[in-house]
């Protein structure tokens, strides 16, 4: 932590020091390094637009980051925007590299401003990075207005459900809070938070029987095998054991017949697999 604080604040001392650039002085190191990869000209290019970086970064205080974090991702931004700059284009450096360097500060927020991972498409981001603004604008308009009025108007604006407006505003309004936290209880126990959280997996004795009668249906079926011929082992292996299953037509150019043929010999299979199983294995009707 105290590394990444030393490159934050390194980076926003080297740009108060770093020159303006003209527009052609820019044009001219932003060819030398597309072409020649030169390593001086990016150094220069990039120097030159640390301030806009701490611009940016500014714009972000409130999410509570730190300053130095916030300018170092900036920075990785504008390195990328530095590596795909077309300078033949008429656009300036910094008009292109703005947009990079924002991304590239709100992924840093969107990553580590809560505990709780939240969405990164476009839409996702426009929600966390606009829910609060656009809410205050909209009950700056209509005072009165309700929760699901709120919530639907937010959606349209953004282009997000009604669920992920509710969802994203509930994280917004109140803090991270540790499955580890202690929970008061009349018994004054040391019990947590995730003691309460229900659990909808599988019993340890249920996955135990699952595992055990699935390791029996599996021998039961590889003994059972034996009775087809090899055109049937064939058919069946193809089409119903193999994860991508073959189709009637498939496997009938393959083995020289007709589709129609191959489903014939398959049924055959499959009813000889079945009347195998249950004289071999009887009990196995209770596990189907």
């Amino acid at each position: 932590m105290a590394h990444q604080e030393n490159i934050g604040k390194s980076l926003v001392k080297a740009a108060t020091s770093a020159p303006y650039l003209e527009r052609d002085h820019e044009h001219q190191l932003a060819v030398r390094w597309i072409e020649n990869q030169d390593q001086e000209a990016l150094h220069q290019l990039t120097s030159a637009h640390m301030r806009l970086v701490i611009a940016v970064a500014s714009k972000f205080r409130r999410y509570g980051l730190p300053m130095s974090d916030l300018v170092q991702e900036g920075h990785v931004g504008l390195l990328e925007a530095a590596a795909r700059f077309d300078p033949h284009r008429e656009v300036r450096f910094s008009t292109y590299a703005t947009w990079w360097i924002r991304a590239s500060i709100q992924d840093h927020i969107l990553r580590n401003w809560s505990i709780v991972r939240g969405g990164t498409s476009s839409g996702q981001k426009s929600l966390f990075f606009n829910l609060r603004r656009l809410r205050a604008q909209i009950t700056k308009l209509d005072k009165n207005i309700n929760s699901h009025e709120l919530y639907q108007e937010l959606s349209k604006a953004i282009g997000v459900s009604h669920k992920d407006v509710a969802t994203m505003d509930a994280r917004l309004s109140g803090p991270d809070v540790s499955l580890n936290a202690p929970v008061a209880t009349d018994d004054d126990s040391s019990t947590e938070r995730q003691d309460f959280l229900p659990s909808d997996s599988p019993l340890p004795d249920d996955n135990v029987s699952e595992v055990i009668d699935g390791e029996r249906r599996t021998k039961w079926l590889h003994s059972a095998l034996n009775v087809l011929n090899e055109r049937e082992l064939q058919i069946i292996k193809t089409r119903r054991l193999s994860e991508d299953g073959a189709t009637l037509e498939e496997l009938g150019n393959a083995l020289g017949i007709s589709k129609e043929r191959v489903r014939q010999l398959e049924n055959r299979a499959l009813k000889k697999l079945a009347d195998t199983l249950t004289e071999q294995n009887p009990e196995i009707i209770q596990l189907i």
